[in-house]
């Protein structure tokens, strides 16, 4: 099972949905970095199920347990691994998933894989719930970063067609990234933040579910960082993303936009600031051009499907009777995957950056 990740820090998630824990090992961290536990557990919280009927009504504490790697609240180079135990789990909603597959999972494709010996409470290790694992890792990574002035942040950029504005990635300023991870409900605008909130729950009481868009930048980072083609900062990022259940689609700055433009419009005009700072005057590029860090705001954006198990009876197939059968769903689930996805992004972004800076200057940074 290709549950291990290495390109710079490497990281092997572990666990599943119902089972006793869940966890994450990070190796190739540098030694000697300071980490405030309590800030992992903000960043945790951030990815918590909510009260409001947005989210899935299985509420975890989540509570990392650290098991190896720090002392004295430094980093000490070696293997740092993290757990959180699952105590909400029920099991028993999930007892007629073993043979009848649900439409959009990945119930159908696990079976195949593994033989069926793969775990179906919860979508056992295909699900959400695993993304804890890698908000705890990023959490470590971000904390890593900001020593070197680095800083991530994302929010909810759309839910359906309810759509807010893109960040302005040519001014963001530190202050702007900070101020996205202290919002209670992940959309910068408040009058949008209520319609987003209704319409999700209008959706959950219709029994189904719907999907958003995440936007994702970073501030600070260097330029100079990263490799052309099979290396490139891009794929880095990209694998990390798309490692989240339910991520579906990602662009860069401009992104699929740039299909429909003229090199004209699209490239970005080089300049010195006052303090003979490279920059460029827009920042289609998204702070990535070759493969390498430009130095102007990292900037890219994530699209996330509805949640799959919904309410309503769907079609699909028993694979021990070898026939089509229809399927009533039940349990706890989101009406709104990308809700919680937004702290998880931001994790894997802060993952993949420090990787790409551990690959390119060695764990003495």
């Amino acid at each position: 099972m290709s549950s291990m990740w290495n390109n710079g820090i490497q990281i092997s998630v572990f666990g599943e949905s119902h089972s006793a824990g869940i966890g994450v090992v990070l190796d190739h961290l540098p030694a000697g970095k300071k980490i405030d536990l309590d800030e992992v557990q903000a960043f945790l919280k951030r990815r918590q199920a909510k009260s409001d009927g947005t989210t899935t009504s299985r509420i975890e504490p989540d509570i990392p347990k650290i098991i190896s790697g720090l002392y004295d609240g430094k980093t000490t180079g070696t293997p740092l691994a993290m757990v959180i135990e699952n105590t909400n789990t029920r099991s028993q909603d999930y007892k007629n998933l073993k043979a009848s597959m649900r439409p959009g999972h990945a119930d159908y494709t696990g079976y195949l894989r593994y033989h069926g010996q793969n775990d179906i409470r919860g979508g056992g290790h295909f699900s959400g719930r695993l993304t804890a694992c890698l908000v705890m890792a990023g959490a470590i990574c971000g904390q890593i970063l900001e020593e070197k002035g680095i800083y991530t942040g994302a929010h909810l950029l759309s839910v359906g067609a309810l759509k807010g504005q893109k960040l302005d990635t040519v001014t963001l300023t530190k202050e702007e990234v900070l101020s996205l991870r202290k919002l209670p409900f992940p959309v910068r605008d408040p009058q949008l933040r209520e319609e987003i909130i209704k319409k999700i729950n209008d959706v959950r009481i219709s029994q189904n579910s719907i999907g958003g868009m995440i936007e994702c930048v970073c501030v600070g980072m260097p330029a100079g960082v990263g490799s052309p083609m099979l290396n490139s900062l891009e794929s880095i990022l990209s694998s990390l993303i798309f490692s989240v259940p339910g991520v579906k689609g990602l662009e860069f700055g401009k992104g699929f936009e740039v299909a429909s433009m003229l090199g004209s419009e699209n490239n970005d005009p080089f300049y010195y600031d006052e303090n003979q700072k490279v920059r460029t005057k827009t920042n289609h590029h998204g702070g990535i051009l070759g493969g390498i860090s430009s130095g102007m705001p990292i900037d890219f954006r994530v699209a996330m499907k509805p949640t799959p198990s919904i309410s309503l009876a769907q079609d699909t197939i028993d694979v021990e009777q070898k026939e089509n059968t229809t399927l009533n769903i039940v349990g706890r689930h989101d009406p709104c995957i990308a809700v919680r996805a937004v702290p998880v992004v931001e994790a894997c972004c802060n993952i993949g950056l420090l990787s790409a800076m551990v690959d390119q200057f060695g764990v003495e940074l």
